[in-house]
C-alpha cells in the first residue's frame, strides 16, 4: 500500500477536502485498497482543528464521504514513510522544503498533472469553497490517473 498526504498551511480546507475526495474518487475507480490517505499541515495553528464548517458544507453538498479529522503539523517521519506528498500552493511547498529533507524528492504541488491550474487558493481567505473543490476534484483524478 502507498502513502499519500496532501498537505496545505491549517489542514482545515484544503488538504482535508483533497483526502476525502481522494478517497471518494478511489473507491469509484475500484483502487482504494492501494492508498493510504493522509492529511498534514505546514503551520501548527490550527493543530486538533476539524475541517472548517464552510468546507465541510461544501463537501457534504457534494456528497463526499467526511472521515474524523484533527489537524496535524507534518514531521519528517511522515515523509519518510510517505511515497507522495502534495501540497496545495507555493507557500506550502516552501514551508515543506524548509521543514523536510525532502531526500526522496517526493514533494510536489497537487497540480502536478493538471496543467491548467496554477494553485490552490486558500477559501478560509477568499471563500470560493465551490471553485477549490472543483479544482481539487480535477487535480485528484489527474494524480490517479499518472500514479
Amino acid at each position: 500500500m502507498k502513502t499519500i498526504i496532501f498537505v496545505c498551511h491549517g489542514s482545515i480546507c484544503r488538504s482535508p477536502a483533497a483526502a476525502f475526495i481522494a478517497r471518494k474518487y478511489l473507491k469509484e475507480i475500484g483502487r482504494e485498497d492501494e492508498f493510504n490517505v493522509l492529511v498534514r499541515a505546514t503551520s501548527s495553528e490550527e493543530i486538533g482543528n476539524d475541517v472548517y464548517p464552510p468546507m465541510r458544507k461544501e463537501l457534504i453538498k457534494r456528497s463526499v464521504p467526511l472521515y474524523p479529522h484533527a489537524a496535524r503539523r507534518i514531521s519528517q517521519k511522515d515523509y519518510d514513510e510517505a511515497d507522495y506528498i502534495f501540497c496545495m500552493d507555493d507557500e506550502n511547498y516552501y514551508s515543506l522544503m524548509r521543514q523536510l529533507d525532502n531526500h526522496k524528492n517526493i514533494i510536489n504541488r497537487i497540480n502536478k498533472y493538471t496543467p491548467g491550474i496554477y494553485e490552490i487558493e486558500d477559501p478560509w481567505y477568499t471563500g470560493r469553497y465551490e471553485k477549490v473543490c472543483d479544482q481539487i476534484t480535477d487535480c485528484i483524478h489527474d494524480i490517479f490517473a499518472n500514479i
